[in-house]
């Protein structure tokens, strides 16, 4: 009985697909936000063994490492720290039930236009690239990112900067509650506006002091 190494990669493919919806599915159903970052974790891990069996090692070492080892476990403490109203985002949930239908029906519609054009058409790469590039998938990817489409990346790091900006000016917006620190009022501070100098007489201390003793 001969074995068939496309049997076993056919399992494992199937395998961790089968998880990878799975765990979709349940990050977007489950009711406690903790398990749901869980299962996002698990999302990534199933995602990072397709990479592998795709012979994509660098992404999916990527993923594990930077994804599920920084960002993910980030989301979690952050998630398990805050006090989430869950009452209120339920309450409105139907509110903005419209808009999230809009907005999945698009990206429904842009993934099956991918998935329509790769199965349709040439199977062949855009551009070819040398066998010795094809045998190392990092220096493809640099070679791609830093040389084809730079200038995307470029565009993109910029779009992701001035979203990083916005977020925080958000949260930086000036609330009652909030304690800031007015760094131009501090450096042009005058000692007449912080010190006043009183004079008081002398029978007015003792006064003071008897009143003292007295307590």
């Amino acid at each position: 009985m001969t074995f068939d190494p496309s049997t076993l990669f056919a399992v494992f493919f199937y395998g961790f697909a089968g998880l990878l919806v799975i765990s979709a599915l349940r990050v977007i159903t489950a009711r406690n936000p903790v398990h749901a970052a869980l299962f996002l974790v698990l999302a990534f891990f199933c995602a990072s063994g397709l990479w592998m069996l795709l012979k994509a090692e660098f992404l999916s070492l990527a993923l594990i490492l930077v994804y599920v080892g920084a960002v993910m476990v980030l989301f979690l403490f952050v998630v398990m720290m805050l006090d989430l109203d869950l009452e209120h985002l339920r309450r409105d949930f139907k509110k903005f039930l419209p808009v999230a239908f809009l907005m999945g029906a698009v990206i429904v519609l842009e993934l099956s236009i991918v998935i329509i054009r790769s199965f349709i058409g040439t199977n062949a790469p855009v551009q070819p690239m040398p066998e010795e590039m094809m045998a190392n998938n990092t220096q493809a990817l640099g070679m791609l990112i830093f040389v084809d489409y730079v200038y995307a990346f470029e565009v993109a790091g910029v779009i992701l900067l001035v979203a990083i900006i916005a977020a925080v000016a958000l949260t930086l917006r000036n609330r009652k509650d909030s304690k800031s620190q007015n760094i131009h009022e501090q450096v042009n501070v005058v000692a007449a506006d912080r010190m006043r100098i009183v004079k008081m007489g002398s029978d007015m201390a003792a006064k003071q002091d008897t009143r003292g003793e007295k307590k």
